[in-house]
């Protein structure tokens, strides 16, 4: 495998959303996947979620996904999944990796290239 230099700077992201459900879970990271939104998503099924949304505090079994990124490619990443999402306003949180494994780093920036040519 031929590597692309990229430098160690890369901005990456972690961003965090909860589904309803394994599939819809599995569906939205196969596509970001294929898309080079994100380099890997992590599935974690069946943690509980208690919230309060319009006056009713709720409580439902959600799944997290865990999306790796870059900076560059966040507002195309949130606009994907806002459009896959069943829910009326999904949760969307992106956290900085302010350090990983320098191989890890340039690893997932080439996986999030948008032409895809790394």
């Amino acid at each position: 495998m031929t590597m692309t230099t990229i430098p160690e700077s890369t901005d990456g992201l972690l961003v965090i959303s909860n589904l309803p459900d394994l599939q819809s879970a599995r569906d939205l990271a196969y596509a970001l996947v294929e898309r080079r939104l994100a380099a890997c998503v992590n599935i974690l099924p069946a943690v509980q979620a208690i919230y309060r949304w319009q006056n009713v505090v709720e409580e439902v079994t959600e799944v997290t996904v865990m999306i790796k990124t870059t900076s560059a490619r966040y507002a195309v990443l949130e606009q994907a999944i806002n459009d896959a999402h069943p829910y009326d306003v999904p949760e969307i949180i992106a956290l900085p990796i302010t350090a990983g494994l320098p191989a890890y780093m340039t690893w997932l920036a080439q996986q999030t290239i948008e032409d895809g040519n790394a």
